[in-house]
C-alpha cells in the first residue's frame, strides 16, 4: 500500500471539510489497557520493586506541549484516553515488526477509550490510520514547528510531531479533550503476551501472512507473543487487505485478551507477577500525569471492573475514498454523532455507524 501522506490537487466533496472548533484521540491498543491492570498488580503485590518499575516508565508532558489550545475540559465524571501503538522499526521493534523502516514511527493503531461516569462501562473508537484528515499545526519535542496540513493520513500526525501532535489532531477531530495518553511498542506487546502465557482465540478461516509471520489454520489456537503481534498487525492474511479489516481483528483479539487476563494466575506466582509488571511498565509511554507506578495504579484501579462485555467497540465512521482505494474519508455527519455522544457521556448511537465503510474480517476471530 502506498504510504504517501498528502494528495496534491485533491478536492473533497462539498460539505466534507471539518469546521474549525472554538476553544479548546495493538490489538496493540489492548496492551496499554491491560498494562494498566498489570501495573495494579505490580504496585500492590511487589512494593519492594517500586523504584525499578517506576524507572521503567517513559512519559511526555502533553499539557505543557499543547498549552491552552485545546477543547474545554468537561468535568462530568468520564475520562477519555488516546491509546496509540507505534509502528516504529527502531531497536527491538525492528526485529518483531517486519518491514524496512529504519526508525521512523507512525501511529500504527489508534483508539479513543471513553470511560463512562462510574467507571463501569467504556466505549472504544478505533481511528483508521489511513483516514485522510486535516492536521492542525504542531510542534515536536525539539521545538520544530510544522504548519497545518490538509488531506494527510491520520497516522502522519504522530510521525510529524510525536505524541503531542497525535493528541492535538484527535482533539481537533473530535472536539474532546484527552485526559490521558498511552503509547505501546511492538516488542513490549510481544513480551507481555508471552508473560501472560499466550492468548486463546478461535479462527473461522485460515489466516496466512508471511509479512506478519502468521500461519494459522481454521480452529482454536493458543497464540504466543509473535503470533498475537502478527494477528493484530496483519492486513493481507484475511479479508480485503484493508486497515478496516485489521481493526476488526484487533477488536476481536482485544475481547479475547480481556476475557482471559483474569485467569492467568499471577497471584500464585510472584515471578510471573514481577515479569508482567516489569514488561508492562517498560512497554508504555504515558502522559506526565500517569508517569509513576502510583499514578498508573490509581488510574488502573478505576478500570479493573470493566470487562469485555462492558465495552462497546466501534470504528470512527468513514467512507472509502473514491480517488484512492487505499484511503478513507471521515463521514463527518456520522463521526460528529459519535464524538458528541461521548462528549456528553452517552452511548454511541447505533445509527452513527450504519452505512459506513467496514472491513471484511468480521467474525474471523473470536
Amino acid at each position: 500500500m502506498p504510504d504517501s501522506d498528502s494528495k496534491p490537487g485533491r478536492h473533497r466533496a462539498k460539505g466534507r471539510r471539518r469546521k474549525p472548533r472554538d476553544g479548546r484521540g495493538k490489538a496493540l491498543r489492548i496492551v496499554a489497557w491491560s498494562a494498566a491492570g498489570v501495573v495494579v498488580l505490580g504496585g500492590t503485590g511487589l512494593g519492594y520493586v517500586y523504584f525499578k518499575l517506576n524507572g521503567n516508565i517513559k512519559s511526555v508532558d502533553i499539557n505543557a506541549a499543547l498549552g491552552t489550545d485545546r477543547p474545554e475540559n468537561v468535568d462530568n465524571g468520564s475520562q477519555d484516553i488516546l491509546v496509540l501503538g507505534s509502528d516504529s522499526r527502531a531497536g527491538n521493534n525492528k526485529k518483531v515488526g517486519g518491514g524496512t523502516d529504519e526508525g521512523s514511527a507512525r501511529s500504527d493503531t489508534a483508539m479513543v477509550v471513553h470511560i463512562y461516569k462510574g467507571h463501569k462501562k467504556a466505549s472504544i473508537v478505533s481511528i483508521p490510520r489511513d483516514t485522510l484528515i486535516d492536521r492542525p499545526s504542531c510542534t515536536d519535542k525539539n521545538g520544530t514547528e510544522y504548519p497545518a496540513a490538509n488531506d494527510v493520513m491520520f497516522n502522519s500526525a504522530y510521525s510529524t510531531g510525536g505524541a503531542a501532535c497525535a493528541v492535538k489532531t484527535v482533539e481537533s477531530m473530535s472536539g474532546i479533550r484527552m485526559d490521558h495518553y498511552v503509547e505501546v511498542d511492538f516488542s513490549g506487546f510481544q513480551e507481555l503476551i508471552d508473560d501472560l502465557g499466550g492468548v486463546e482465540v478461535t479462527t473461522s478461516k485460515a489466516i496466512k501472512d508471511p509479512d506478519s509471520h502468521l500461519d494459522l489454520d481454521a480452529g482454536t489456537h493458543k497464540l504466543d507473543g509473535e503470533q498475537a503481534l502478527g494477528l493484530v498487525r496483519t492486513r493481507h492474511g484475511v479479508g480485503d487487505g484493508s486497515d478496516l479489516g485489521r481493526i476488526q481483528l484487533q477488536q476481536a483479539f482485544m475481547k479475547a485478551l480481556m476475557d482471559q487476563i483474569k485467569d492467568v494466575g499471577v497471584f500464585t506466582s510472584p515471578k510471573k507477577l514481577y515479569n508482567l509488571a516489569n514488561t508492562a511498565t517498560k512497554s508504555v509511554t504515558t502522559d506526565s500525569d500517569l508517569a509513576s507506578v502510583t499514578d498508573l495504579t490509581s488510574f488502573a484501579n478505576g478500570l479493573k471492573g470493566i470487562g469485555s462485555n462492558d465495552m462497546n467497540m466501534v470504528t470512527m465512521p468513514v467512507q472509502y475514498d473514491p480517488n484512492d482505494a487505499n484511503r478513507v474519508l471521515v463521514d463527518q455527519t456520522k463521526s460528529d454523532a459519535v464524538w458528541k455522544a461521548l462528549k456528553a457521556d452517552r452511548a454511541v448511537p447505533k445509527t452513527a455507524t450504519k452505512g459506513t465503510a467496514t472491513g471484511t474480517a468480521e467474525g474471523v476471530v473470536h
